[in-house]
């Protein structure tokens, strides 16, 4: 196949949504029908003991929750899909704002019973400033959950989505019996029976057909009309191009658990979705069919084999080619870097790949020369803009529990701060370490991953800081910088790259500084120097 094929054949896209929508069991499900695995995990339930292919990591196991992003392959229909499983949960929100920079559309996934919650607002509002293409998949439907009419609205103004259905249920909750596929003109019957993969599919051109009375039932076949009419009136009819715009997002109901409505989904989706999308850098717009390549860094994962404590980063591949062994130019650090086995990825497992094309993911063996962001070319000096960083909201103490394994901690700590989940800073007045993350959660993930992957114990205390400021003078030598660095003293400290950062206590401490200490400028993130 030549390159531009190669290019064609690409999907990469991410599912986003609230917790507990069905992220995770939809991705297996998707799975299911790629070929790829042969029976779905599920993520909590007591019958199925398989867990999650996407849910890799041992707490991830045990709590039923997605702690980090996985990254999974598979062909379909001569299609090569690459899925981000992204957490729902919110002190996990970096890093699902850090993937959806590597993705070209997204899946948003809504329980029936639950509507549009908040989670979904913030992420939903992230594709929408960046124009990415999205779907939504109502999922759940053979429970008890809102009209569907109903659900479409809330879609509409709360996500502010302009949508159109591409499939219907007929009936819901109980009376549940299958889908309208309004895309392919056909009946889904739904037969409970979860054990069947798939269920058969009837053809349906007209709707007005009195064989629909015999397969449904009277009352359900009338229904079913009636709104079907009112969609075709109400709703805009699909356009491919509104929806590659990302102004009109199809709609499309199932039940994730139950492989209802799944494929529907996937079929749809690998002839309307977008392949590889160009991206902007810092000097020009860069086009997948380049010949050189580039590529960044969104995301690096510490201990992804727990026996060779290796670490990974993440790299979505923009334009050209990525090879094995060819030297490529790291652009922050300025040196050239070769690869020897780059890997493709299937949740935990990973292949050694020779060459890559634009749209996939690779992941590259790390010795600490990437952090998040980092550009990757062919010797064209760019950087990839749009990758957000954030500012900790919470902070606390780290000390070592256990005195004979304080390599471990460090080296622990380290890598996992590598990551971007959590932020370390060090204290200038005693050179205690604090810990600084977005959400409360993140805490216990590192406690257990320090404890369980690196042999480490660790114990916090609170510290009383309302947010970390990168500390820029304007003048390092003036007396009034080291007026600021006498006073401020215990709130002082230096983060993992050795950058002042001033802990203020509170939003009033933070506009006391500005005003008393003009010349010092405060920044809400570490990476002000590129700007």
């Amino acid at each position: 196949m030549s390159f531009i094929e190669e290019i064609a054949r690409r999907r990469t896209f991410g599912i986003i949504s609230h917790p507990d929508a069905g992220k995770t069991t939809l991705t297996e499900k998707l799975l299911l029908f790629g070929g790829a695995i042969q029976e779905a995990g599920a993520v909590k339930s007591n019958k199925i003991k398989k867990g999650a292919t996407s849910d890799f990591m041992e707490i991830e196991r045990q709590r039923g929750i997605s702690v980090a992003t996985s990254v999974l392959a598979f062909n379909y229909q001569n299609k090569k899909i690459n899925i981000l499983d992204t957490p729902g949960h919110k002190d996990f929100a970096e890093d699902t704002f850090r993937t959806l920079t590597a993705v070209d559309s997204v899946i948003v996934v809504i329980d029936v019973a639950k509507g549009v919650e908040e989670q979904t607002e913030k992420l939903v509002e992230v594709c929408r400033m960046r124009n990415i293409p999205m779907i939504v998949f109502i999922n759940k439907l053979d429970r008890e959950g809102k009209d569907a009419f109903d659900l479409m609205d809330e879609v509409e103004q709360k996500l502010k989505l302009r949508v159109t259905p591409l499939s219907f249920p007929i009936g819901m909750g109980y009376d549940f019996q299958g889908i309208y596929n309004i895309w392919e003109k056909n009946i889904n019957l739904f037969e409970g029976d979860s054990r069947k993969n798939i269920e058969e599919t009837i053809a349906f051109d007209d709707i007005n057909n009195p064989e629909l009375e015999k397969i449904i039932g009277e009352k359900p076949a009338n229904r079913l009309r009636e709104e079907l009419e009112l969609i075709e009136e109400v709703y805009p009819a699909f356009s491919r191009e509104e929806y590659l715009a990302g102004d009109l997002q199809p709609v499309f109901f199932g039940s994730a658990l139950n492989n209802f409505g799944v494929r529907e989904l996937l079929d749809c989706f690998v002839e309307i979705a977008p392949t590889p999308r160009a991206k902007e850098s810092d000097t020009r717009l860069v086009h997948p069919e380049e010949e050189k390549l580039s590529g960044f860094v969104f995301k690096i994962h510490a201990n992804m084999d727990p026996k060779h404590r290796d670490r990974l980063a993440f790299i979505k591949i923009v334009s050209g080619t990525f090879e094995k062994n060819k030297p490529y130019l790291h652009v922050r650090l300025g040196k050239n870097l070769k690869f020897s086995s780059p890997n493709a990825f299937f949740a935990e497992k990973k292949e050694i790949v020779d060459i890559s094309y634009p749209g996939d993911i690779v992941g590259l063996h790390d010795t600490g020369n990437f952090k998040i962001g980092d550009t990757l070319t062919e010797g064209e000096i760019m950087n990839f803009k749009g990758i957000p960083s954030f500012s900790p909201e919470h902070f606390r103490y780290i000390n070592n529990a256990d005195p004979l394994k304080s390599k471990q901690l460090e080296k622990g700590v380290d890598q996992l701060m590598d990551e971007g989940v959590a932020q370390l800073f060090t204290l200038e007045m005693n050179g205690r370490k604090v810990i600084g993350t977005v959400g409360a959660l993140q805490y216990e993930v590192i406690q257990y991953r320090l404890e369980h992957e690196y042999g480490a114990k660790c114990t916090y205390e609170n510290f009383p800081a309302f947010k970390a400021c990168w500390v820029k003078p304007q003048d390092p030598k003036n007396v009034e910088f080291a007026e600021f660095k006498r006073v401020k003293q215990k709130f002082l400290g230096h983060d993992k790259y050795g950058q002042l950062v001033f802990l203020a206590d509170s939003d009033f401490s933070i506009q006391m500084t500005q005003q008393k200490y003009p010349t010092v400028e405060l920044f809400f993130t570490s990476d002000f120097q590129k700007r």
